[in-house]
């Protein structure tokens, strides 16, 4: 092992010894070049993909959440444009949301002069008008839908009832009531915050009232103009509560983009700062690198530290951009790290020149400077590559791209200073051999000689520096620099002190123990609040969220996939003890919350037996009824139930819709159709395929999850890319691939694999 170490060390010491010569013969094409490069790689800048998306970055990249989510949506995904249902989505969309507490000094928002101003504010957030790409539009136009009906906020129609409920002659039942004028069945728990109630549930006051507005999001330009009516939505709102608009209520608001708009805010608050910040740096390393020698001071050095590391982080930003890689906001920390770094191995590289002997000769100061500084520097770049480099592979996309960012950082200015600061220190040198002044580049006299001149004070102090060629090793013109100095003949023999060392040691034992009980104190998560500044209009409506609506946070949806026969009593027991058992957990509220689908349609058979006379005892008949009194288009529970009824068919005998992966296995397809055309006639059939698997509408195979790589589409196929329908495949009759809506009737190829018995390949069959 010490072998290998050693070995590794006098390859890099010699290697490192031969670059220090190069340099020292040829500095201009070690500048030039990197300077060059530098400019070719920004570049990149016009390749810029900035993501600020906040559950892309801060959520795990194969999370349980999101896979568990594509489950759901493979079967129902959300319709904003006809089917909506608040109690159903599985994506945030595009919305709305306000939350209102009295700022007149009641708390129950329960009151006439209240319900007014929510009126007035309902109608400004419906009424705002938005422009997107020429079209002008309100909510009305845009909104979610149910059957062509917008989603509304129903608690609203409680001022129907306003008089009677303050005159105490009707009482709020919770968790739900029917509106005895208007009908509406208010689900008291979604708009209700903080409700105080009595024995017998009866709502006594409600501190917080929210409201919701749900927009289309299903195409892409139905995202896009629902992104341009929240920019309204807060643009209104915002002016609104802060013109003093109400006298009685006071609103908070937030939309899908607003965490989107923090983030991108953050970033901006971090750009002034950095002309200060680098300002500081390089007066700092100027400063640093002074010393009362006029010609060994080398302060232009300590500043082109700095312009060494800022064009390396260039240079590696625009490089990982021209990548393909997305840029973060949080990539603006990297720039901060690397000039720390680039000033670490100005430092190190400086603190080797100075131990060489100043009349030896430029190339050879040079070549043992950078071996002297070849071990100290690559350690250090190395162990800070392995640091980001480990963060590549964490599960979350924000700390993947700041740590990508940051390697080719590291990278790009352990090379940038070990090429371009190493030919300024070379220019630097052949300057000093020359005994100019470091500022003014004028010849100056040694210290020794202005002395022996009785030069006048401020000339030694300004202008004297160097060595006298005729007495290169006189003390007088090789004094160490000040820190080193101080450090070697100070600092050293304090450190060496047996009590100092107790100290230390007793210190560093005292940091580590507090570290570790930091450690202890971790706490898991993130507050979405802290993603905000201070100033933002957001935070108060986190702390009300908080503060109001922490008892009925979450909707759990739970998915049974798979063939079952729900006509079964044993299924239908299983089903209910699997829904039973969850409903007794600590996190289900009540039961009085659950929906199920199979629940409700049994109790409404029971319930309605005699007049419906229906039967259930098979899988058809089940079926049947189900579709005919339960699962009606205008009954939600409709979005509970999946009929693809070709894939349903081949489970139930083993097989899936067919997966073609290559033209081989459609040229095999192609020829069982056409063989059996006189059965079939001319025919389409269905295959495994949809785009009701992603929301971004890629098309996968319902069998694998794999999405469509190898594709036969027809001319102007798959159209339904761009409608934003959902669809499915199906092979026409001129033997291409067809988008469909997955309710029309086809007929279908059921595919399975049967392992034969005299070889070990497997066979694809088709049905």
């Amino acid at each position: 092992m010490t072998c290998g170490i050693s070995c590794v060390d006098k390859t890099l010491n010699k290697s490192f010894y031969h670059l220090g010569i190069s340099i020292a013969k040829h500095p201009g094409y070690f500048i030039i070049i990197p300077v060059l490069l530098t400019l070719l790689c920004m570049t990149g800048y016009q390749q810029l993909k900035y993501q600020i998306d906040p559950e892309y970055l801060f959520s795990p990249i194969a999370g349980e959440g999101k896979t568990e989510r594509a489950i759901v949506e493979q079967y129902f995904k959300v319709n904003y444009t006809h089917r909506f249902n608040v109690g159903r989505i599985t994506r945030p969309g595009r919305f709305g949301r306000v939350i209102v507490i009295t700022k007149d000094g009641d708390k129950n928002m329960i009151r006439r002069e209240v319900f007014q101003e929510l009126r007035q504010l309902d109608n400004i957030i419906q009424n705002a008008t938005t422009t997107y790409d020429g079209d002008t539009y309100t909510y009305k136009d845009n909104c979610a839908r149910w059957e062509n009906e917008c989603f509304e906020n129903d608690i609203l129609n409680l001022d129907a009832l306003m008089d009677d409920i303050e005159a105490g002659q009707l009482n709020l039942t919770f968790p739900f009531m029917f509106n005895p004028v208007t009908w509406d069945a208010h689900l008291f728990p979604v708009f209700f915050g903080g409700t105080k109630l009595t024995e017998d549930n009866y709502v006594i006051s409600v501190p917080a009232i929210q409201l919701v507005y749900f927009v289309t999001a299903d195409t892409k330009r139905q995202d896009a103009k629902g992104a341009e009516w929240e920019e309204t939505f807060l643009r209104v709102v915002g002016n609104a509560e802060n013109s003093g608009q109400f006298k009685h209520i006071s609103v908070s608001y937030f939309a899908s983009r607003t965490l989107d708009h923090e983030l991108e805010k953050n970033t901006k608050t971090v750009v002034p700062y950095f002309s200060s910040t680098f300002l500081m740096m390089g007066l700092f390393s100027i400063i640093t690198c002074m010393m009362g020698d006029a010609v060994r001071s080398k302060p232009f050095l300590g500043l082109m530290g700095n312009v060494s590391a800022i064009m390396a982080t260039l240079a590696a930003f625009g490089l990982a951009m021209y990548c393909g890689i997305e840029f973060i906001g949080i990539n603006l920390a990297a720039p901060f790290l690397m000039i720390g770094i680039g000033i670490d191995d100005t430092f190190v590289m400086l603190a080797g020149w100075r131990r060489t002997k100043s009349k030896m000769p430029v190339a050879e100061r040079m070549g043992l400077m950078m071996s002297e500084a070849a071990v100290s520097i690559t350690i250090t770049s190395v162990t800070d590559f392995i640091s980001f480099l480990i963060g590549i592979i964490s599960p979350f996309r924000s700390v993947r791209i700041f740590c990508t960012y940051s390697v080719f950082a590291v990278c790009f200015t352990f090379l940038w200073h070990i090429t371009f600061f190493a030919a300024c220190m070379a220019i630097s040198g052949y300057r000093e051999q020359k005994n100019l002044h470091s500022i003014f580049g004028c010849r100056v006299l040694p210290m020794s000689i202005a002395i022996k001149e009785n030069r006048n004070f401020l000339y030694k102090a300004v202008m004297a520096g160097g060595i006298d060629t005729n007495d290169p090793d006189n003390p007088i013109d090789n004094k160490d620099h000040m820190l080193m100095a101080f450090f070697k003949d100070k600092m050293a023999a304090v450190i060496n002190n047996k009590w100092c060392k107790a100290i230390i040691i007793l210190a560093f034992a005292s940091y580590l123990v507090g570290a570790c009980y930091g450690i202890t104190q971790i706490k898991e998560g993130l507050e979405r609040r802290k993603l905000s500044r201070e100033d933002s209009y957001s935070v108060e409506f986190f702390d009300r969220e908080d503060d109001y609506y922490r008892e009925f946070p979450y909707r759990m949806q739970v998915i049974i996939a798979g063939p079952l026969n729900y006509s079964d009593p044993l299924v239908q027991e299983q089903v209910e003890n699997l829904t039973s058992t969850l409903e007794h957990t600590s996190y289900v509220t009540s039961r009085r919350y659950t929906e199920s689908w199979l629940r409700s349609f049994l109790s409404f058979l029971d319930r309605n037996n005699e007049l419906l006379n229906v039967t259930i005892d098979d899988e058809q008949t089940f079926i049947d009824a189900v579709k005919e009194h339960w699962l009606f288009p205008g009954n939600p529970f409709s979005l509970d139930v999946n009929w693809l009824e070709a894939n349903y068919i081949c489970n139930r005998v083993g097989a899936v819709l067919a997966t073609v992966r290559n033209n081989e296995q459609h040229q095999l397809m192609l020829y069982y159709v056409n063989k059996k055309e006189r059965l079939f006639g001319n025919r389409t059939f269905w295959l495994g395929a949809t785009n009701l698997v992603d929301r971004s509408y890629f098309w996968t195979w319902m069998s694998t999850g794999v999405p469509v790589t190898y594709a036969q589409w027809s001319k102007r196929e798959p159209k339904s890319d761009r409608t934003g329908e959902d669809a499915c495949l199906v092979l026409g009759t001129d033997n291409f691939w067809h988008s469909e809506p997955c309710q029309r009737k086809h007929n279908f190829i059921c595919e399975n694999v049967c392992q034969l018995n005299y070889t070990s390949l497997d066979k694809r069959v088709y049905i």
